[in-house]
């Protein structure tokens, strides 16, 4: 005989973290009324409860739900399962969990796959498209972590045996657009709207820092922000009658630089920055480069053997008397090469140090 589970409170309490506590009843978009926690069977337009009444009605609703997993699940569960899946099968109702992937996977007895599918439920229908909410992507992740919990506790899996590589089937699930919702639970009208204050992602404030860096980059007009000189207070001299008494209070009136200026600031001023490593970069350029005399010695020797080249491939006739087992034309194209790379050569480093001797 297969065993029966019963929710525990874990469960209610996840359904009712999530669900939100109305007071009044409210009308859906299709008419029908809500109150509590996600009650609809005998709420009505007007209707208005306490929170033990809300608690006892989810207790109601759950009944069935605790029937329906009880029955439709053929795979040994632990408590901690059970109750995940009574507050899955709560939310995304009990036609949509005997269909599911979810329930298929339990079946088959692979669990791991079962709580990756319920990460699928995590979509709703909000201004005319489908799009991820990210309120169902917190509650999958809630009731993913109940499912996943071991009864007898975690086993450890340290990070330098078991070393964790991208998964690129997950990767793909990534959504490419999400909506941060919000809804209030006092209107008499039930509905979801955009949450306008909802912290922007990591990722869009990563980009806002990336522009916010590139416009201060490219505004060379604006002038560098340096930080302020130090300022020197010169004590009035004093009389002698009066010598005394300053030395006295010398000590205490020492003036402290403000401890603002005294930290050492985190912030870089970006056209600086800017500034000193182009300048570091033309001193680098400049350290590479040969000296002056070197470059125009090399220049001369290419032109040199420039020449050279020409006067032996325009005399081939001529240099076919000498004892070389060269083909005459080829070598003076050889030659030509050469001379063209060592003169270009010199030439380039002699402009780019007068060019960095400018700047």
């Amino acid at each position: 005989m297969k065993l029966r589970h019963q929710a525990t409170r874990q469960a209610i309490e996840l359904i009712k973290r999530f669900e939100g506590f109305r007071r009044r009843a409210a009308m859906l978009q299709d008419g029908a009324w809500t109150i509590g926690y996600g009650h609809t069977r005998t709420a009505r337009a007007g209707a208005a409860i306490t929170e033990a009444d809300a608690d006892a009605l989810l207790i109601y609703d759950v009944a069935s739900v605790i029937t329906a997993v009880n029955e439709w699940v053929y795979s040994p569960l632990t408590q901690n399962q059970f109750d995940a899946l009574v507050a899955f099968a709560f939310n995304i109702g009990l036609t949509n969990f005997r269909r599911s992937s979810v329930l298929r996977r339990l079946n088959e007895g692979q669990h791991l796959q079962a709580a990756c599918a319920m990460e699928m439920w995590r979509t709703a229908d909000f201004e005319g498209e489908r799009i991820v909410i990210d309120a169902l992507v917190r509650r999958r992740s809630a009731e993913m972590a109940l499912f996943l919990t071991p009864a007898e506790g975690h086993i450890p899996v340290p990070s330098l045996i078991v070393m964790p590589r991208v998964d690129d089937e997950a990767a793909r699930a990534v959504p490419l657009q999400s909506a941060a919702v919000k809804t209030t639970l006092e209107d008499q009208l039930a509905k979801i709207y955009r949450d306008d204050e909802a912290m922007p992602s990591a990722g869009l404030a990563a980009l806002e820092a990336v522009s916010q860096r590139l416009n201060a980059l490219l505004q060379d007009d604006e002038p560098i922000a340096t930080a302020p000189l130090p300022q020197v207070v010169e004590a009035a001299p004093a009389t002698p009658a009066a010598a005394p008494a300053a030395a006295a209070t010398a000590a205490p009136r020492v003036m402290e630089a403000p401890a603002e200026a005294a930290a050492p600031s985190d912030e870089v001023n970006p056209i600086a920055f800017s500034m000193l490593s182009a300048s570091l970069a033309k001193t680098r350029k400049k350290r590479m480069s040969p000296p002056e005399p070197v470059l125009a010695m090399v220049g001369l020797i290419g032109l040199g053997v420039f020449a050279a080249g020409l006067f032996w491939g325009f005399n081939a006739k001529a240099a076919e008397r000498l004892p070389i087992p060269v083909d005459p034309l080829t070598t003076g194209w050889v030659l030509g090469l050469v001379g063209m790379a060592l003169a270009a050569s010199s030439i380039y480093f002699l402009l780019n140090r007068l060019g960095s001797s400018a700047d």
